[in-house]
C-alpha cells in the first residue's frame, strides 16, 4: 500500500525541475504518484497457539455486537472523531443492518443475492462478496481452530455489513486519513478478521530489540521510516498482529503510504479505513479516466503537504514500499522475492525526513506473508481483483538503521550515492526475507536465526 506523487518543491523549496528528478516512479502503491505530480508541476490490510484462550473466540464472536453497541451509543464525540479523520459523521450513514443480523451461512449468502436482485448491490460487488465469503471460510477451516464456523459467520457478517455500507454511502479518503476507531472500530475489525488466517505457530518476528530502539526514538520525538517490500493487502494487519503483544503503540500508530487501489476497491476499503494512511493516486493508473487526471494530481499535491506536515510534527512512524507495488513471483521459477527498490523513491523519503527539521531514521524491513492473501500474478488495471485466501505462517523482520552518510562516504556524486543507499536498504531487506523464508517455508523455525536476524515468537511466552 504505498504511493506518492508529491511535488517536493512544495515542502523543500525545490524548483519543479529538480523536484521531478527526485521523485520516484512507483511508491508501492506510492512511488509512481510522487513522480507524476512533479511532472505535472513542470508542464497519483487469534493467536493460534495449540490452545488459544477462550477470550480470543469471545472477542471475535463479539464483532457483530460491537457494531451495534458502539454505533447506537456514540453522539457528539463520535462526530468530532469522524471530522478529525475526514470521514464525516457515520451516524448519518444509515443503512440496512441485514448482514449483521444473519444467523447462518445460508441466510448470509441469500441476503447477498436478495440485495443484488433488488438493485442495491452491483452484480460485480455481489459476486466479490460471495467469493470472499467462501474463500475466507475455507481458509479459517484450514486452521483447525475451535468454533471456526462461528468465527467465519461473525467476521464475515461484519465484513459484508461494512462493504454494503460503503456501497450505499461511499467513504471518500482524504489525503491523510486517521484510522477510524469510533463509532465503529475499523482497526480492531481488520485485526479480528485477519487473525484466524495467521498460523502463529509458524510465524516469526525478526530483531525485536530493534523495535525497542524504534520505540525509544519515537518517544524522543524522532521520525522513523520503514523501507519495506510489499506483499499483500493484509500487510498492515500482519505487522500489527505480530507486534500487538510487545509493541502495541507501534502496531496501532504506523502510517502507511497507500495507493489508490486500496482506497477505491469496495471489498478493500473497510479494512483500509482502520489504518493511518497517506493516500495517493498511482502513476500507473493516473490516466485510466482522463477526466479525473487533474483531480488526482491536486489530491497528490495535498498528500505531499500532509506527509511533510506529519514529519515536521515529529514522533511519526511511516511505512513505505519503494518497489512500486506488491511483490510477484518469478514467472519462470515461481519463486517469490522482494521487488527491487526504486532509488528515487528512497531518496525522496530521505530528503523529506531530512528537511522536516526533526531527527529522522530509515530502517530496512522485510515482510513474508504472501501465502495468506497473494496478489494476482500480474498487475491488473481494473478495480476488483479476486481475493485468494489461505491459512499460513507469516513473518517480518527489521534491520538496524542504515545511515546515508555512512554508506555513501566514498561515492563520487549524488546520483551514485542515491543508488548505493537504496541498494544497501534493499540488500538488508532481501537478506532478512531469506531468513524468514528459511524459517517459515523450509520449516527451520527459530533455528533459522543468524547473528544478523534473531527470530522470536513474542506471543508465545514459553520462548
Amino acid at each position: 500500500m504505498l504511493n506518492s506523487h508529491l511535488s517536493l518543491s512544495l515542502s523543500l523549496s525545490l524548483s519543479s525541475s529538480s523536484a521531478t528528478a527526485l521523485l520516484p516512479r512507483a511508491f508501492s502503491p506510492a512511488a509512481s504518484a510522487l513522480r507524476a505530480v512533479a511532472a505535472a508541476s513542470s508542464s497519483r490490510w487469534i493467536s493460534l497457539r495449540p490452545s488459544p484462550p477462550r477470550s480470543t473466540f469471545l472477542r471475535v464472536r463479539g464483532m457483530a455486537e460491537l457494531v451495534q453497541d458502539k454505533e447506537s451509543t456514540e453522539s457528539s464525540g463520535a462526530a468530532a472523531a469522524a471530522a478529525a479523520s475526514g470521514s464525516g459523521d457515520e451516524e448519518a450513514r444509515q443503512h440496512s443492518r441485514i448482514f449483521v443480523d444473519a444467523r447462518s451461512e445460508e441466510e448470509l449468502l441469500s441476503l447477498i443475492t436478495k440485495e443484488k436482485d433488488e438493485g442495491r448491490l452491483p452484480p460485480n460487488v455481489a459476486e466479490g462478496m460471495e467469493e470472499l465469503f467462501h474463500n475466507y471460510k475455507n481458509a479459517v477451516f484450514q486452521s483447525g481452530i475451535p468454533h471456526a464456523d462461528e468465527i467465519v459467520l461473525s467476521n464475515m457478517s461484519v465484513a459484508l455489513d461494512r462493504i454494503f455500507l460503503d456501497v450505499e454511502d461511499p467513504f471518500i479518503f482524504p489525503p491523510y486519513h486517521k484510522a477510524a476507531r469510533e463509532p465503529f472500530d475499523y482497526y480492531m475489525f481488520g485485526q479480528n478478521y485477519i487473525r484466524p488466517l495467521v498460523d502463529f505457530r509458524n510465524s516469526y518476528v525478526g530483531n525485536i530489540p530493534v523495535f525497542d530502539e524504534i520505540r525509544e526514538k519515537l518517544q524522543e520525538g524522532h521520525n522513523v521510516v520503514l523501507i519495506s517490500n510489499h506483499q499483500t493487502e493484509a500487510d498492515p494487519a500482519v505487522i500489527a498482529l505480530l507486534l500487538e503483544g510487545t509493541h502495541s503503540h507501534i502496531a496501532e500508530n504506523v502510517t502507511y503510504v497507500a495507493g489508490d487501489r486500496v482506497v477505491t476497491d469496495p471489498l478493500c476499503k473497510p479494512f483500509s479505513m482502520g489504518r493511518n494512511l497517506v493516500c495517493v493516486y498511482s502513476k500507473k493508473h493516473m490516466f485510466d479516466v482522463p477526466e479525473l487526471v487533474e483531480m488526482k494530481r491536486r489530491s497528490n499535491t495535498r498528500s505531499l503537504k500532509e506527509m511533510a506536515l506529519l514529519l515536521r510534527g515529529g514522533s511519526q512512524l511511516l511505512w513505505i514500499a519503494p518497489s512500486g507495488g506488491r511483490d510477484r513471483p518469478d514467472p519462470l521459477t515461481g519463486e517469490w522475492y522482494p521487488a527491487p527498490f526504486d532509488s528515487a523513491v528512497v531518496d525522496n523519503m530521505r530528503r523529506l525526513v531530512e528537511h522536516s527539521a526533526v531527527p529522522g531514521h530509515l530502517y530496512p524491513l522485510a515482510l513474508l506473508c504472501y501465502d495468506i492473501m497473494p496478489p494476482p500474478p500480474q498487475v491488473e488495471k481494473e478495480i476488483g481483483e479476486r481475493r485468494v485466501i489461505t491459512f499460513h505462517g507469516a513473518g517480518f523482520s527489521v534491520g538496524p538503521e542504515i545511515k546515508f552518510n555512512e554508506v555513501t562516504s566514498t561515492c563520487n556524486d549524488s546520483e551514485e550515492a542515491k543508488e548505493v543507499y537504496a541498494r544497501a536498504l534493499y540488500e538488508s531487506s532481501t537478506a532478512q526475507y531469506n531468513i524468514l523464508k528459511c524459517a517459515i517455508h523450509d520449516k527451520k523455525g527459530l533455528e533459522a536465526s543468524t547473528a544478523e536476524v534473531s527470530l522470536s515468537q513474542p506471543w508465545n511466552y514459553e520462548n
